[in-house]
């Protein structure tokens, strides 16, 4: 059997499994990733990781295990293997030949991808992409990853750094964006961005809210309450995220659209919502062939996705 370990680091933690060819998981765990350390304080986890997948094929026989799969925030270069930098909430992780760190440590071949890319990649070979391809694939949290499937294949734009759907240009004079520019529709259409328009207007009106209990889960539960300005804010963000995947539709005319992330787990009126925006916007030609779904692979979106990348460009 052949088998793949897969790391899905985040600021806070790295979830770990190890993944069969048909993408179930075999083992799993996380760890802090100790991203506000340092560099060396993350490779070392990622380590303790993998070592425990180890300690799981130690007491196994008949499993190859092919290489390890890493995905991370940030830019990578063309080989999959440096991670050049642009992930702000890992202290230091810039210029670090992560790859051959890994196989240094290990004496097992690894390779590394964007995050949103490897999530991509898993779904187009695991979850709600399979048998199609060509994908566009978002993920929507605190940010807004993105990746692109053409023909079966992960497409990142020249030197692996396009494809960063999330900073798109959305409004002309809006609100900053964390990436340094303004108005993007991470800006507009992310989780963090329906917390902050729905919370600023709870103060301005004067309702009192807890900032510490302040996520879309709640805002959720209020949307389904009848909360007038839940109501008003997660129909924007749907708005939003609707003509975002407009704008893809009408570049890439893709026969998918894959939206994964903690909100388009809330329940089928979400995607509804999306669909119903970006259909509207979208020109009818490029999307007579297209279908949003969510993602299938859940929390574990990461961990697969990552896996995948060893399935696909380790040979």
């Amino acid at each position: 059997m052949r088998t793949a370990i897969g790391l899905d680091l985040g600021g806070t933690s790295i979830k770990y499994a190890l993944v069969d060819e048909e993408g179930q998981i075999m083992h799993q765990g996380i760890r802090p990733s100790s991203a506000t350390v340092s560099a060396g304080a993350v490779v070392d986890q990622l380590c303790k990781c993998i070592e425990d997948i180890e300690r799981f094929l130690s007491s196994k026989e008949g499993i190859d295990l092919k290489g390890i799969g890493i995905g991370t925030p940030g830019i990578i270069d063309e080989t999959n293997r440096i991670v050049l930098g642009g992930a702000e909430n890992i202290e230091g992780w810039e210029n670090i030949p992560l790859a051959r760190i890994i196989e240094e440590k290990t004496k097992l071949r690894t390779v590394v991808a964007n995050d949103a890319n490897a999530m991509g990649l898993g779904e187009t070979m695991f979850g709600a992409g399979r048998n199609f391809k060509h994908i566009v694939f978002l993920t929507v949290g605190t940010g807004i990853g993105g990746a692109v499937i053409i023909d079966g294949k992960l497409f990142n734009g020249y030197a692996n750094r396009g494809t960063e759907l999330g900073h798109v240009p959305f409004i002309a004079n809006g609100v900053p964006c964390a990436c340094g520019s303004i108005g993007c529709l991470e800006a507009y259409a992310s989780t963090s961005a329906l917390v902050r328009f729905f919370t600023n207007e709870c103060f301005e009106q004067g309702i009192k809210v807890e900032e510490s209990n302040m996520n879309g889960e709640f805002i959720v539960a209020r949307y389904q309450a009848g909360d007038p300005l839940a109501v008003k804010w997660l129909d924007k963000h749907c708005d939003y995220l609707g003509h975002g995947v407009a704008g893809f539709i009408n570049t890439f005319s893709p026969q998918l659209v894959v939206i994964g992330g903690g909100l388009p787990e809330a329940g089928n009126f979400y995607i509804e919502k999306v669909r119903e925006a970006a259909f509207r916007y979208a020109m009818k030609d490029c999307a007579k062939n297209t279908e949003i779904v969510v993602a299938k692979l859940g929390n574990s979106a990461g961990t697969i996705g990552a896996a995948s990348l060893a399935f696909s460009l380790l040979n």
